[in-house]
């Protein structure tokens, strides 16, 4: 599966490392501990439901930080479906190990997985009439897991909006306030001449001070489909295109509805702060 679907490993390696001193800080695994040594144990990753495979990295990671002779097999990849009740993965190695680690590893895992189910139902509704709109992500994401969840985004079939505040300059209502929207675009040309420059509009009235500033991008907020389809007009007939985002209240059921409008980019939060984890357990077998 394509590398794209993984966060980097430096951001995985940080998530962890946080994780894992969540638990064993300041005395281990207290229960663990008490686990006698024997030959190793077999546990396998097991989704309880259907879901978009994501995070296994991250579950690979958590073992590899606790115990170099734990071994994690997998036989799925981030941006995999998976079903209910198959095994998509195996850990192998010492019991104690494997106990401390399980539930670092299956958090990571429920949730990053959750995001690409998510994700995917969003994508395959989007294109339920035959639209081309690409589905976006929004900077609404948990602290200190941005990259994991914009990797999950990507493994779902999704895309990701900025990563940051300096990915690229865009102005929201607030700051329109101040600024306006000709004199936003025409300091942030002046100032930042190498970075995009995204402004919002939720009127048409603001769409066309965008399209006469040249903004490279317009956030169409809180519009109706009928609105939507309007403004990818004006947009059309500009001299210079800019690509459209589409956001705002949009839910499965009707993102279907603006996907068809021509617009390029639909954006949500609801797939990184609203998503359900897929349940994935570990089973051991003892005897495996």
């Amino acid at each position: 599966m394509a590398a794209v679907h993984h966060a980097p490993i430096t951001e995985i390696r940080r998530a962890v490392a946080v994780a894992l001193a969540e638990d064993l800080t300041p005395l281990g695994d207290l229960s663990a501990a008490l686990v006698p040594d024997g030959p190793a144990v077999t546990a396998a990753f097991v989704p309880r439901r259907d879901g978009v495979l994501a995070g296994t990295r991250c579950a690979t990671e958590a073992f590899a930080q606790l115990d170099p002779d734990v071994e994690v097999r997998w036989s799925a990849d981030d941006g995999d479906a998976v079903a209910a009740g198959a095994t998509i993965g195996e850990v192998v190695g010492p019991l104690a190990s494997i106990l401390t680690g399980e539930r670092t590893a299956l958090n990571f895992l429920n949730h990053l997985s959750g995001v690409a189910t998510l994700t995917r139902r969003y994508v395959d509704a989007a294109a339920a009439r035959g639209g081309t709109a690409r589905v976006w992500d929004t900077r609404k994401t948990t602290p200190g897991l941005r990259s994991l969840e914009k990797a999950a985004v990507r493994a779902g079939g999704g895309w990701n909006h900025r990563g940051n505040l300096s990915d690229w300059v865009m102005f929201k209502d607030n700051h329109l306030t101040r600024l306006g929207i000709a004199e936003a675009v025409r300091q942030a040309r002046a100032t930042w001449p190498a970075r995009t420059i995204h402004v919002e509009a939720d009127s048409l009235d603001k769409v066309e001070q965008a399209l006469a500033a040249g903004a490279d991008a317009i956030l169409l907020d809180n519009l109706s489909p009928a609105e939507v389809r309007e403004a990818v007009a004006l947009a059309d007939g500009a001299a210079r295109r800019p690509l459209l985002e589409a956001s705002g209240g949009i839910t499965i059921e009707t993102i279907a509805d603006y996907a068809a409008t021509g617009v390029d980019v639909i954006s949500t939060s609801h797939i990184t702060i609203s998503a359900p984890v897929l349940d994935i357990g570990l089973d051991i077998d003892p005897n495996a």
